[in-house]
């Protein structure tokens, strides 16, 4: 078995494709890719946020900095199957990522501080351990989504991913609770991601070019922000100002002030 890679450095790059221009991009890159071992299969994912969503609208504001930590299990886990705590950032288009693997009843006890010796130490750890402390983050919300994956022939470093069927949900927030969710788009797109060393390659830049096919910001989880939280971070900055003074009404005029972007 393949070592597991704890660091990622690389560019990312986002479409939103059609099920037309899916398939046609699809069939190009075989000439030049090679579908991975694992074939179709799911991704699970736990996203951490504060208690107002700081994480999120941050992203949202494109900065030349931003930071996530989530939890991710290839399927559903069981209590000894093995999950990646990640810390994922991006510093001037350059996408971070660091992560260590650990068993989910492990991961468990370390995240709710029942066991916080439970992760063997490493200067990963030690990273994570500082987010947590520095963010305080909690569960936010659920996204899984069914995923294939390329690399390239020529420089294995090259991955192209296809994810469809995105589904989320704000409750049950456990990955072994099932892979259940609402979906994330209204239409069925994929989207593809390229993640790059360095340079896209000249023929990736000919499919793209002969397909129309254009960069998005698209992020799953700045989507179900958009969609299904939002009203509730209105909700939950009403309560908090209402407790503060009971007496003060706060009307729909006031809330429209407030910039979630």
């Amino acid at each position: 078995m393949a070592p597991i890679q704890g660091v990622f450095k690389r560019y990312e790059k986002k479409y939103l494709l059609t099920p037309e221009k899916y398939q046609a991009v699809k069939t190009a890159i075989e000439a030049h890719m090679t579908q991975d071992i694992y074939g179709l299969h799911t991704i699970c994912n736990i996203y951490y946020d504060t208690d107002t969503y700081e994480l999120i609208r941050a992203s949202i504001e494109r900065p030349v900095y931003k930071e996530k930590f989530r939890v991710r299990s290839y399927g559903i886990p069981m209590t000894d199957s093995q999950v990646f705590l990640e810390i994922k950032k991006k510093f001037k288009g350059v996408v971070y990522k660091r992560r260590i693997a650990a068993p989910l009843s492990d991961a468990k006890a370390y995240l709710a501080k029942t066991d916080v010796s439970a992760l063997p130490r490493s200067q990963i750890l030690n990273e994570i351990d500082y987010m947590l402390d520095r963010v305080k983050p909690e569960p936010k919300v659920y996204i899984a989504y069914d995923r294939i994956a390329y690399y390239g022939n020529e420089d294995p470093n090259l991955r192209v991913t296809f994810d469809t069927n995105m589904r989320y949900r704000d409750y049950d927030l456990e990955l072994d609770k099932g892979d259940y969710g609402k979906p994330i788009l209204d239409e069925p797109f994929y989207l593809m991601e390229i993640k790059i060393p360095q340079v896209m390659p000249l023929w990736m830049t000919g499919i793209l070019t002969q397909y129309q096919i254009y960069p998005t910001s698209f992020s799953k989880y700045g989507t179900c922000y958009k969609k299904d939280m939002l009203h509730k971070l209105d909700e939950k900055l009403r309560q908090r100002v209402e407790a503060y003074n009971p007496k003060e009404t706060i009307n729909n005029e006031d809330m429209g002030d407030i910039n979630y972007a």
